[in-house]
């Protein structure tokens, strides 16, 4: 991976990099730095999850190899990631019952980001995606939270007791399989709890 060119001093890092499962981790590593010197650590976990989903598509699906960019830029309360590459291709979601992976990651960009997008470009095509910094990302967690219990939940309808016994179950249902997804993609479920544990006592002020 090639040195982040950074412009626009603290705002805009581009990081050039070849596609290859190696490069993800350190394109990984160096998102969560840049953002560190932006005084932004709370967000590193979530922006690092997004350029892992977005960097390993560009492996699959345009090829090994490939020179790609990625682009974070400091907006006001959002962060914009863009990942560049020379396909002009552009990803489609699929269903999420569907066996194959392909697809997911833009699922996940719909319950991560506060927004995202694909665009074509000169030389092949851009994925981006914005996520929400300082005060109001609570309440976009919150928002993302209920959004992805919707598709857990079943659809009858029942006394209050029934309904939040319900919701606990879908909550425990999610869980689950975030834990199964970060397994298969290599990562340590106990290290993802204890970081998500921590994250949320430090967001919250919890004991």
């Amino acid at each position: 991976m090639s040195d982040c060119e950074v412009s626009e001093p603290g705002l805009r890092c581009v990081l050039p990099f070849e596609a290859a499962p190696s490069e993800v981790r350190l394109l990984r590593t160096a998102a969560a730095s840049q953002l560190s010197r932006w005084g932004m650590p709370a967000d590193a976990d979530e922006v690092a999850l997004l350029v892992t989903e977005l960097a390993t598509n560009v492996v699959k699906h345009v090829g090994e190899g490939v020179s790609a960019v990625l682009i974070l830029e400091w907006r006001d309360e959002r962060l914009r990631i863009e990942m560049h590459d020379r396909s002009r291709a552009m990803p489609a979601l699929v269903s999420l019952s569907c066996d194959e992976e392909c697809g997911r990651g833009l699922h996940l960009l719909g319950m991560l980001a506060a927004d995202w997008g694909t665009v074509l470009t000169a030389a092949g095509k851009s994925v981006w995606c914005e996520v929400e910094l300082g005060a109001q990302q609570s309440c976009r967690r919150l928002e993302r939270a209920a959004a992805a219990l919707e598709n857990y939940q079943g659809n009858g309808v029942g006394p209050r007791g029934v309904i939040r016994a319900g919701l606990e179950a879908s909550a425990i249902e999610l869980i689950a399989d975030l834990l199964h997804w970060t397994a298969a993609r290599g990562y340590d479920p106990d290290d993802i709890l204890d970081r998500a544990q921590m994250h949320y006592e430090a967001e919250t002020g919890a004991a």
